[in-house]
């Protein structure tokens, strides 16, 4: 049975030699106490530095960015919808001075959120430039020698055998570079070290982080993002002019638009007809035709939702539907002045619509002077009858379409050069058509029914093709797939830091005494884990088999200062 001799407790140099030997098992920076007072101005800058690559203030800076995404989350932006922001300061007129103040309405884009990203940016690039370089010159190197006492490290082992100490490390150091150990031999002892990839994985995780920012960062500057209303039939060439609302980055020009074009041939949408999800879209698709360039061939395609189009650098989503309900409009003497399909904006999930139906042009009232119509005009595709009381769709689906329009007269102001929503009328001047109760003039229409204005004044058809249209949206990203890249780089990066140790083994065979051999086997690890003593006590196992144990010298009971003790093993060690 092998025994050691009981230590007592370890002094200075013992310290001292126990932190040589965990030396560089991190490349995280040693903390130095600045001399603020004699340094003055350069000391300050230096203790500024210090503090801000330190890895405490880039977890805070990181923490920060994220409490700082709450309130871009929580409160309307104007960048992503600006009626939401009117809403917002029309409802809380003492909030929105404040937000106002704290740029809470564009918190992205603010002066301290931009504060904190370019801090954390350099927080980490601070860190990761010299944690890189030390750690290059970790792997140039060789682990360390031996401390002078191995029996003081956490996991450690000892035998006596009969084998040579030469063969002992020789046996040693094959075993350990066979089981992928960086090992050599240093004076009397081979000196092994293992899990570089947790230090990589730590580097690959910070250095993801920053491609994400700088991901993030270049798509807010060059990003694009549009959208656009089609009717059945109609299309599209992604110019500025052919977008409903456009927003991009700071540093996009129209050059970096993508030259394509498409038209929407068809939409479709099917919905469930029983159960608890009634009404729920089962599918929702457009066929699409597009060309990219100007003389590009031209392909067909399906846009689903979250399946968008990829024509280049551009994605085209589907985002929303509705229906576009063909509108005749006569005058007193039958001649069509206005005929088209009219989109109307969903307001609940059943697809009620409204909008409105404006005809600028060509119209001339019974006295033959020129006047604007204007229509507010409400559909259901579903309606439940005239039983139900209100004029709310039943279904999503065409199933019973109902038009309901009330009719204006007079100066829409179309020619003001304010922008006008089209899905709204300014009265300001508009004159209601009345009927024989001398209240304002309305009808419910059914597909292929005409509505006839008071006074010869014309009629309004409601066509029986009622056609639908869908809202895309084009955006353009040039950073995302970086950022993409960057997280899956991160998870990799995190998983390797936190799940491989990295860890060091000794072996020493010298000869004692009495002309056997001694091993001694220690390990050590970053932290404290049992993989360590469990991986020692395999090799001390197999190295064991190599070297197998000599008998233990019998005590001398005449000898007083012999405290010997039996040894304790490291957990799967052999005897």
């Amino acid at each position: 049975m092998s025994k050691t001799t009981t230590d007592d407790a370890p002094g200075p140099a013992d310290d001292q030699d126990l932190g040589a030997a965990g030396s560089r098992l991190s490349t995280a920076p040693t903390e130095e106490q600045p001399h603020l007072p004699s340094l003055g101005v350069l000391g300050w800058a230096r203790w500024f530095w210090r503090q801000l690559t330190s890895m405490r203030v880039a977890l805070l800076l990181l923490l920060m960015v994220s409490l700082g995404a709450i309130p871009g989350s929580l409160i309307p932006q104007t960048g992503v919808d600006e009626t939401k922001v009117a809403d917002f300061r029309e409802r809380h007129e003492v909030l929105a001075p404040i937000y106002d103040k704290l740029g809470l309405f564009h918190v992205y884009s603010s002066v301290w959120f931009s504060a904190i990203y370019i801090l954390l940016f350099v927080s980490l690039i601070g860190c990761i430039v010299p944690r890189t370089w030390q750690f290059v010159g970790q792997l140039r190197g060789r682990p360390p020698g031996a401390p002078r006492r191995l029996t003081r490290l956490p996991a450690h082992t000892t035998w006596r055998t009969g084998t040579d100490p030469e063969q002992v490390r020789e046996a040693a150091l094959a075993l350990l570079r066979k089981r992928r150990f960086r090992a050599h031999l240093v004076g009397d002892a081979v000196a092994a070290e293992k899990g570089y990839l947790r230090e990589v994985g730590n580097l690959l995780f910070h250095i993801a982080l920053i491609v994400i920012l700088i991901a993030f960062g270049w798509g807010q500057l060059f990003k694009s993002e549009g959208n656009k209303l089609i009717v059945e039939g109609d299309g599209f060439s992604n110019t500025l002019t052919q977008y409903d609302d456009f927003k991009s980055g700071s540093l996009f020009t129209n050059d970096d638009l993508e030259p394509f074009s498409f038209d929407v041939k068809e939409f479709t949408g099917t919905y469930e007809r029983t159960g608890p999800n009634k009404g729920t879209p089962r599918t929702y698709q457009s066929e699409v035709t597009y060309t990219e360039g100007a003389d590009g061939e031209e392909k067909t395609a399906v846009v689903k939702v979250n399946e968008p189009l990829e024509i280049g650098d551009a994605k085209v989503y589907l985002v929303s539907h509705g229906y576009a309900p063909v509108v005749t409009v006569r005058d007193g003497k039958g001649k069509i002045v206005y005929q088209d399909a009219v989109p109307l904006l969903p307001l609940d999930s059943n697809v009620t619509s409204s909008g409105v139906v404006k005809v600028l042009d060509g119209y001339r009232n019974p006295e033959g002077e020129k006047e604007q119509l204007g229509f507010n005009a409400f559909f259901v595709p579903t309606f439940g009858g005239s039983a139900s009381g209100t004029m709310l769709s039943q279904f999503p689906a065409l199933d019973y379409p109902v038009l309901a329009l009330s009719a204006y007269h007079g100066d829409l102001k179309a020619d003001s050069g304010i922008p006008q929503s089209v899905y709204q009328m300014d009265k300001t001047k508009m004159k209601e058509f009345k009927d024989s109760e001398g209240e304002l003039f309305k009808q419910l229409l059914t597909p292929g029914e005409t509505m006839t204005l008071p006074d010869g004044a014309g009629s309004v058809t409601f066509e029986e093709d009622v056609k639908e249209w869908a809202g895309f949206q084009v955006v353009q990203e040039p950073g995302g797939g970086w950022a993409l890249g960057g997280a899956v780089a991160a998870i990799a990066g995190l998983a390797g830091s936190l799940f491989i140790q990295r860890r060091r083994v000794w072996v020493r065979a010298v000869r004692g005494d009495d002309g056997v051999t001694v091993v001694e086997m220690a390990g050590l690890g970053r932290s404290e884990s049992a993989k360590v003593p469990e991986e020692l006590g395999d090799l001390a196992g197999i190295l064991y088999d190599q070297a197998p144990g000599a008998p233990d010298p019998s005590p001398d009971p005449s000898d007083p200062t012999d405290t010997d003790t039996e040894a304790v093993p490291a957990e799967g060690a052999e005897k």
